[in-house]
């Protein structure tokens, strides 16, 4: 008992520890910085009332918004501009978003867009290179920032130094409003106030049509950056009578993209239900099925539901010590008997001894059938408590509200006396039939859920065995619970009930890739195989190798006999020399029939030919 409270107690004191260190810890959250720029009082041009107010109502929305950095300027000239530029590309270096609005005078020169000062006097076209700046310069300086850049010109007005400005050269346009852009850099937007080479209104109120909408909505929470400007053009053309446009130029990706993020939605706080405490000791007192683990409960909770539970199945634990005693005395008493007939006692003891017996026998008997109904009350009761769990567990399947036990309400409904009335045999068996039962209900409805928040993609049959368990340890690693693995509990259940969405991420076989909640097959291209990466990849041509060509030529075995060629005499025949052992030169001359020695006086003289076959040769001469 004290090691259960101890046990509680540490627990409660690990989750306060817990919540504490994560609210101390800082939020993680998007470094947002902006410059603001409003000219208003031109030295060499006529005043401009609504920039100063623009910018100023910008720079409140964007403060409000929680920006981290907001520098807000007004009336630049051309040194501190520049200043204000370069100070800012410091702040967009460490930042991820970067936001640059200017109102005031711009002028396009040969399709380059230029922010005019307002000490700019630009008397000829070649000024503005010196005494404005172009387009490109703002948007390199928040090129820098590592994940949205945004330039918002209100500029679109009528160039004031068109009339006095003196052309260089004939051919340079100069043009009304700004030209049309394209960013080199991804993820960057620039919205102008009217579309290119058109101009913007000033209005007849503080601030012009297109500050008014975008203060309405540039910092909505969790608006779509490229739905807000869509919003400011529907509202700038409705309040200018189709005559101003806003345009916006660039891409972003397929995700959201706001400037203030949405707000996190609390989850649901549910009250704390004191049945929950109790029955997890109940249920753990029962695992241990022993008279020290149910008095310890009852000592705890000596009364409610739970606890007449318990006395139930005390009592049955109980019966079965008294079952077990008296059967040990009834043999005893057996042979008892045995050994007085065996020494051939007197009657009387024998007598005696069979008496006792019969009683021995009968309380054996009457122990047995206390037992046998202890035990059916215990597993009745148990069977009506899993049989409520199983209702509850329906109606969080059908997204109903929660409640612990209809059961629980009622702490007479399992009174011992309302078994007492008709007892009835069981076997011994049946009470861990039924606990079995209940269990596989509650396993079964906690991997329907643990599938439904992509964690377990096994059978939902009940058996929770090793897959069950790892299903439910990848969900405490990627939900941040810490649930016992080792038993499928109703709080396992009503913890994955609280996630609406996919918890675990989606993994995929060999050949498949994630899409969306399900995998589909990859499908490689004509000349293109699935690599180990589980990616297409073309297959590379193999390089022609040189090699001898067998197939053609005949095998040994079936190449024909070597035919000898016929020998051919090119050259004369060397003539061959015997001893001379008569009145002969010791030459000889051959035929076609045999060899004989020239005569004395003649000589061999070659004619042509020779070798078999009938040619001539050398013949015998003797002239």
């Amino acid at each position: 008992m004290f090691a259960m409270r101890l046990y509680r107690h540490l627990r409660v004191c690990l989750l306060l520890a817990a919540s504490l260190f994560l609210a101390s810890q800082p939020a993680w959250a998007t470094k947002r910085v902006a410059l603001v720029v409003g000219n208003s009082s031109y030295q060499n041009a006529p005043l401009l009332p609504n920039p100063a107010n623009d910018a100023a109502a910008i720079a409140a929305t964007l403060k409000g918004a929680g920006f981290d950095v907001v520098d807000s300027r007004l009336n630049l000239a051309a040194t501190d501009m520049r200043r204000a530029l370069r100070e800012f590309a410091d702040q967009a270096r460490n930042a991820d978003i970067a936001l640059v609005y200017y109102a005031g005078h711009g002028i396009e020169i040969d399709g380059t867009n230029y922010l005019i000062p307002t000490d700019a006097r630009l008397e000829r076209d070649t000024d503005i290179y010196d005494e404005a700046f172009s387009l490109d310069r703002v948007l390199l300086a928040i090129e820098p920032a590592r994940q949205l850049r945004v330039v918002i010109v209100d500029a679109c007005r009528n160039n004031p130094f068109a009339d006095s400005m003196k052309r260089t050269v004939a051919s340079r346009s100069i043009s009304r409003g700004l030209a049309r852009v394209e960013p080199a850099v991804s993820n960057t937007l620039i919205a102008f106030a009217a579309k290119a080479g058109l101009t913007a209104l000033d209005g007849n109120s503080k601030n012009s049509p297109y500050a008014t909408a975008l203060v309405k909505y540039i910092a909505k929470p969790g608006l779509d950056l490229r739905r807000a400007f869509g919003f400011v053009r529907d509202d700038v053309l409705q309040a200018t009578g189709n005559r101003q446009e806003p345009y916006v130029y660039g891409s972003l990706g397929g995700e959201d993209v706001a400037l203030v993020p949405a707000a996190k939605a609390e989850e649901p706080i549910q009250a704390a239900n004191p049945q929950s405490e109790i029955r997890r000791d109940y249920e753990l007192a029962l695992q241990l099925r022993n008279k020290p683990a149910l008095n310890a409960f009852l000592t705890q909770h000596p009364d409610g539901y739970y606890s007449n539970l318990a006395k139930l199945q005390l009592n049955q634990l109980e019966a079965e010590d008294a079952r077990v005693a008296a059967t040990a005395k009834a043999q005893q008493a057996e042979q008892q008997q045995a050994r007085l007939m065996s020494q051939g006692a007197q009657r009387a003891e024998q007598e005696k001894a069979a008496a006792d017996l019969k009683a021995a026998e009968e309380a054996r008997i009457a122990a047995e059938r206390t037992k046998q109904a202890a035990q059916e009350q215990a597993t009745e009761a148990e069977r009506k408590r899993t049989a409520s769990e199983s209702t509850i567990v329906a109606a969080l399947s059908g997204n109903k509200p929660a409640v612990e036990s209809t059961v629980a309400d009622n702490p007479t409904a399992a009174a011992p006396g309302e078994y007492s009335k008709t007892p009835k045999l069981a076997a011994l068996s049946d009470e861990p039939r039924q606990t079995d039962i209940a269990r596989a209900d509650i396993a079964k409805s906690v991997q329907g859920e643990l599938s439904r928040v992509g964690c377990f993609a096994g059978p939902v049959d009940g058996q929770w065995n090793a897959a069950s368990q790892r299903s439910l340890a990848l969900f405490n690693r990627h939900a941040g619970t810490k649930l016992d693995v080792k038993l499928a509990s109703l709080d396992a259940l009503d913890a994955i009930k609280l996630r609406p969405s996919r918890v675990c991420p989606l993994i995929c076989d060999r050949g498949y890739r994630p899409d969306g909640d399900q995998c589909s097959r990859i499908t490689c291209a004509e000349g293109s195989f699935l690599n180990d990466d589980n990616e297409c990849e073309k297959r590379r041509g193999k390089k022609p190798v040189a090699k001898r060509n067998t197939d053609e030529r005949p095998s040994r075995a079936d190449r024909p006999a070597r035919e000898r060629p016929e020998p051919t005499a090119d050259v004369p025949r060397r003539q061959a020399t015997v001893k001379n052992s008569g009145g002969g030169s010791g030459q000889i001359v051959c035929d076609q029939s045999l060899c004989r020695q020239v005569s004395r006086g003649c000589h061999l003289e070659y004619r042509g030919g020779g070798g078999p076959g009938g040619n001539v040769g050398n013949v015998e001469s003797c002239r």
